[in-house]
């Protein structure tokens, strides 16, 4: 049997991380998909292969993200280089709770244009995926022409076995308005296999109650569905726990909450795809994004995370 190939769609970026006490940021690499997959790298203890389908420019840099990406092992065979375009830029402020605000410089992004001209859409760097995992930011950034078609191609290939595993990120300013990102997100939770909403994301675009975001969630047919719920610890919603739910401790710090939910998607995804069943995923989900929030910056540094476990 083949190893998994799992691939991250989506755009990283030049990050400015700002200080609370200071004028001087720190600049440093992150994004939604590319923080998972780091996360996922890092969780294995197998041969899956993780890679990160994006486009980057020729500049120094997407120089730099491809050499971060590389780094932490992720393959970068995948991306598509843009002459005439680079990455994106956004500045990142903590408060003292922890909780982040973003300013973003993203407009020619060349991953705005990862998969070529409205026209003649290339899906290509999709090909050979056992698993595709992207999130609802990766939908925002793309054209209306190609976020659909894009949703059609994983339809296609979920009918052929591959596993779609979507993020619904909502992030309001990237989208032409929240019923656009209501049609879009609710299309791809149609798509998918392996959900990971966040409760909060799922209530501020759809509105209604956490039960009647619990339900909607159930209704769109996925095989695996974890309701991300913060310091609450994560919510097995499909399928449903037999017997009394998992209990998860509470984070005993909280300083800076960026990447949080993208730990706990590739932590999450590394113990799944091994075997090492689903209640030791939750767990390995939560204990990481535990471990993030108490640390500034999306991610951790090599020597703060323990080493993977296999499955026995």
């Amino acid at each position: 049997m083949s190893a998994p190939v799992v691939l991250f769609v989506g755009e990283p970026m030049i990050e400015l991380s700002v200080p609370r006490d200071g004028d001087t940021a720190r600049l440093g690499v992150a994004g939604d998909v590319l923080n998972a997959a780091i996360y996922m790298r890092r969780g294995l203890t197998g041969p899956a292969r993780v890679e990160l389908v994006t486009a980057l420019g020729q500049d120094r840099f997407s120089g730099r993200i491809r050499g971060f990406a590389e780094s932490h092992g992720i393959g970068c065979e995948r991306i598509r280089t843009d002459p005439e375009r680079g990455p994106g830029l956004y500045a990142i402020e903590t408060d003292e709770t922890g909780e982040r605000s973003f300013a973003y410089w993203r407009d020619r992004a060349a991953a705005r244009v990862m998969f070529g001209p409205d026209h003649a859409p290339d899906f290509a760097a999709l090909d050979g995926a056992s698993h595709v995992c992207l999130s609802a930011i990766t939908l925002a950034i793309l054209s209306p022409a190609i976020r659909e078609a894009l949703l059609d191609r994983l339809a296609e290939m979920r009918r052929a076995g591959v596993v779609v595993c979507f993020d619904s990120n909502y992030r309001p300013r990237l989208w032409e308005s929240p019923a656009v990102a209501r049609r879009a997100v609710a299309a791809a939770w149609g798509v998918t296999d392996v959900g990971f909403p966040s409760v909060d994301d799922e209530m501020a675009l759809f509105g209604g109650s956490e039960a009647e975001t619990i339900a909607r969630l159930r209704s769109y047919g996925m095989s695996l569905c974890v309701l991300k719920r913060g310091g609450q610890g994560p919510s097995l919603l499909v399928p449903e726990h037999e017997g009394p739910a998992p209990v998860f401790a509470k984070a005993e710090t909280v300083i800076d909450t960026t990447g949080a939910g993208d730990s706990f998607n590739g932590s999450f995804l590394a113990a799944w795809i091994e075997g090492r069943g689903v209640g030791a995923a939750l767990r390995a989900g939560h204990e990481m994004a535990a471990r993030v929030v108490a640390t500034p910056g999306a991610i951790l540094p090599f020597e703060a995370q323990p080493k993977p476990v296999p499955a026995s």
